[in-house]
């Protein structure tokens, strides 16, 4: 048996392997060591298919393997590439290999060419941080790694991606600084990440250092300096353009975003319905709702197909416009069209509705949306129950205030109970309005300037001038009221 006569040889030879070469071999006699103990192991791991195969290893081969070793044994084995990353970790658990950049980028190399890329990429994540811990936390090792994948790259027949999967792996963990140098290194080399990439780097760099930088690193990433001659294999995309021009729109640099269309422009790169509800977000934040409804126009004669976000980016300019009529009609077609509405969109209308005073049908689409088991958030049960204590239906605001309350998980914010403690002031009833004070109060909400004002006028119109005395007094104590304010 093949297995019988490889363990014979390793008998005879007794070779001990080990990360430092204690023995007097030559160069030659070392050379053939090496070469023999990578040609028995992978040989063993190949062909010894039971349990008794790593029982074995570590017996003839105590003292473990060097790195190189190991990298050696893991390319003879890359056709296997699970038995390969078993080997990897066996020999570490088992203290047989203290792996360095060496082995994880063999390893790396192998999964990736077998496209087990998140496998690849958690390892790749590993050995930053294991370089970390070696180096410190300060001296990130990822263009180190690069540098070590990069050599090793032929070796192991791997795939271009393994790069992408790098870049992603240090945004995981996000190392910003050092993802910014590998993508330079690689341009260095005339090697461009893949478009998704690319684009969640200028995610990433948006997200944690703003729009501007942002849109630094999409000109790096895409438009070459004249000083840097290399050919770019990849061009932007219309997710690269639409993750700009979020990033400007959540700043609140609107004025960037036609620059940015104007760059999507020049690489012929044609919107999306993302894009669209962006260019309306902001006409409609601008209360611009005629340029609004050409861009909803100008997505029919595209034919790009409006999604619920489109809808629902223009319900809401509608109703925080008060043209609720038109935000029912989108409303409408929605359900013709069979898109389905979010919490979001009965949230838009709920609030649209609240705006014009038109409690019924607030409390109509209330109805309707806890029927589809959504939720209101806080904000919007805000708007409903002041848009009632406005039109003196108090009781009829808290009612629909504890409804809210007992249908789940939901935590009321200070709007609600100052409306609803101001409105029963109004009404002179005191008595309701100190009970909800004190739940309030147990809800961890300290009465502020307009609690106070509340049951001060509410005192003032019972006629009880003491008390609304003593309360002036506990505000002024507690720096609320300033004695310009009478």
């Amino acid at each position: 048996m093949a297995f019988s006569r490889i363990k014979h040889q390793l008998l005879l030879l007794q070779i001990p392997p080990s990360l430092n070469y204690r023995y007097p071999f030559s160069s030659q006699t070392l050379i053939s060591s090496n070469e023999t103990l990578i040609s028995s192991v992978a040989s063993i791991l190949r062909e010894q298919r039971s349990k008794s195969r790593w029982n074995f290893i570590k017996s003839v081969y105590p003292n473990g393997f060097s790195t190189h070793e190991v990298s050696q044994i893991i390319i003879r084995i890359k056709n296997n590439p699970r038995l390969a990353l078993r080997f990897f970790i066996w020999s570490e658990k088992n203290s047989l290999c203290n792996h360095d950049l060496l082995s994880y980028s063999t390893i790396i190399h192998i999964l990736a060419r077998s496209r087990l890329k998140s496998t690849a990429q958690t390892l790749i994540l590993t050995a930053i941080r294991a370089t970390e811990e070696i180096d410190g936390a300060d001296l990130v090792k990822a263009p180190k790694l690069f540098e070590t994948l990069a050599k090793t790259y032929r070796l192991c027949d791997s795939a271009p991606f393994v790069f992408d999967l790098l870049i992603k792996a240090c945004l995981q963990g996000n190392r910003i600084d050092r993802t910014v140098e590998i993508v330079r290194l690689l341009r260095s080399r005339g090697i461009s990440p893949m478009i998704g990439t690319c684009n969640s780097l200028i995610r990433s760099v948006c997200r944690s250092r703003g729009s501007k930088e942002g849109f630094s690193i999409y000109q790096e990433v895409f438009r070459l300096e004249d000083k840097i001659r290399v050919r770019v294999r990849v061009l932007p995309n219309v997710q690269t353009f639409n993750e700009l021009m979020l990033s400007f729109y959540r700043d609140g640099n609107v004025e960037e975003i036609d620059g940015i269309r104007a760059e999507m422009g020049k690489f012929d790169c044609k919107p999306n319905v993302f894009t669209y509800c962006v260019l309306m977000a902001v006409c409609c934040d601008q209360g611009k709702m005629g340029e609004a409804m050409k861009l909803w126009g100008e997505m029919g004669i595209k034919q790009i197909k409006p999604d619920i976000m489109a809808y629902n980016t223009l319900i809401d300019g509608l109703c925080k416009n008060g043209e609720m009529e038109r935000a029912e009609e989108l409303f409408r077609e929605m359900g013709l069209r069979e898109i389905e509405p979010t919490c979001l969109t009965f949230e838009h209308l709920i609030r649209g509705y609240c705006r014009i005073d038109d409690m019924d049908s607030a409390i109509i689409l209330y109805k309707d949306m806890c029927m589809r088991d959504f939720r209101p958030e806080a904000s919007t049960v805000d708007a409903v129950v002041r848009g009632m204590c406005n039109k003196n239906k108090v009781l009829e605001g808290l009612r629909f205030f504890r409804d809210v309350m007992k249908k789940g998980d939901f935590f009321p914010s200070r709007g609600s109970y100052e409306s609803l403690i101001k409105g029963f002031c109004e009404e002179g009833k005191i008595e309701e309005a100190l009970k909800l004070q004190s739940e309030m109060v147990g809800k961890g909400f300290e009465p502020d300037f307009e609690i106070y004002s509340s049951f001060i006028d509410g005192y003032r119109k019972e006629g009880d001038v003491e008390k609304a005395r003593k309360l002036r007094n506990e505000m002024l104590e507690m720096g609320l009221w300033r004695e310009d304010e009478e």
